[in-house]
């Protein structure tokens, strides 16, 4: 169940850095509302997915999780340049989350 919990708390790293985006500096009150609920969300799935996952283990994918929704939502929502080499790094990134669950189990 931890894995269920760190997964939940990246998507809703996702939410509140795109929540970030979208608030234009916390000054459209409802977006911001939204940000602050998925920053509190985040942190406290990841306090339940600490208690049975090593901090580095589990702090390495919350921030990865994190890093390849908001590159890829970047692309959708906002935009942002879609190079190939954005793409391979993301895949370096998952990478990297799959072997630190895999030498963590």
């Amino acid at each position: 169940m931890a894995w269920i919990y760190l997964l939940i708390a990246g998507l809703f790293e996702v939410s509140w850095a795109i929540g970030l985006k979208m608030s234009h500096g916390f000054t459209h009150l409802y977006i911001s509302i939204f940000t602050v609920i998925g920053m509190i969300a985040s942190f406290y799935f990841l306090a339940l997915a600490l208690k049975n996952i090593p901090l580095g283990t589990a702090y390495a994918i919350w921030t990865g999780i994190g890093t390849m929704g908001t590159v890829i939502l970047g692309i959708i929502l906002f935009k942002e340049p879609a190079s190939v080499m954005r793409f391979v790094c993301i895949t370096l990134i998952l990478s990297g989350i799959t072997g630190l669950k895999l030498l963590s189990a």
